[in-house]
């Protein structure tokens, strides 16, 4: 049976993690493995992966979010790949709806979901206020809709499913793109590039607290990432990625 492994990087993040993988045990009836790939946590992540039994793998230090999604891809087992900030909570029929708007025809190479928090063609409105207003929501909300399901030129990496053919294709994500930002518009890139189509499952909605580890550092410098990885992406590929947003 078809299975999907799901790729959680971290760092110093158990508050979310935990409730993260919660909602993945709570709401996923599709085989599914759980991969958390921990970024020089201090925080106490790792004593947490071995008590709940989850595979994992441990920097010493912060590898950087394409590192530790890469750490993970290699390991993983599943026919899907799935890609999962650890400050995203899912939700009811999450996962069967984005694997069926996958598996819908052979050229769709990666499907993503709506959120709350997201940029571009994903953001959907969210009319709740707590958790539980969320997954009571949720439960009418992803009602699998066929014409919800729309193709886009971009896909953004905070939950971002894939087929394996894809991984295979195109490779890792890359690294010069650490700690993150960009990295995930470049391999929505390589993917088309691969003659493969992005498609956003609007049937689909997760909760998205929204760029947490992020947060946590200097604002001008977190700009200036930003703005280094935009750069890095121009130079690679003589485009501008800002036109998908």
């Amino acid at each position: 049976m078809r299975m999907t492994s799901i790729v959680i990087p971290t760092r110093n993040g158990l508050e979310l993690l935990v409730p993260c993988v919660e909602a993945i045990r709570a709401y996923t009836s599709t085989p599914y493995e759980i991969i958390v790939v921990d970024n020089g946590s201090t925080d106490g992540t790792l004593d947490y992966c071995v008590r709940e039994k989850l595979a994992f793998v441990s920097y010493p230090d912060n590898a950087g979010f394409p590192a530790a999604c890469n750490a993970g891809l290699k390991i993983a087992m599943g026919d899907a790949l799935l890609l999962l900030n650890n400050d995203v909570v899912v939700t009811h029929r999450w996962l069967d709806n984005m694997l069926d708007c996958l598996d819908a025809s052979p050229d769709i190479g990666a499907a993503g979901p709506c959120s709350n928090y997201v940029s571009g063609r994903q953001q959907d409105a969210a009319p709740y206020n707590t958790m539980e207003e969320f997954h009571a929501w949720s439960s009418l909300r992803n009602t699998p809709d066929l014409s919800r399901r729309i193709p886009l030129e971009r896909l953004v990496g905070f939950c971002l499913l894939f087929k394996r053919e894809v991984m295979e294709r195109i490779g890792y994500l890359d690294e010069r793109f650490s700690p993150g930002h960009y990295e995930d518009d470049d391999y929505c890139y390589r993917i088309r590039l691969a003659g493969f189509r992005l498609m956003m499952a609007g049937d689909t909605f997760v909760h998205h607290h929204g760029s947490a580890s992020f947060r946590k550092q200097d604002n001008a410098a977190l700009i200036s990432l930003i703005e280094t990885n935009y750069r890095k992406f121009m130079d690679k590929w003589g485009i501008d990625p800002r036109q998908y947003i």
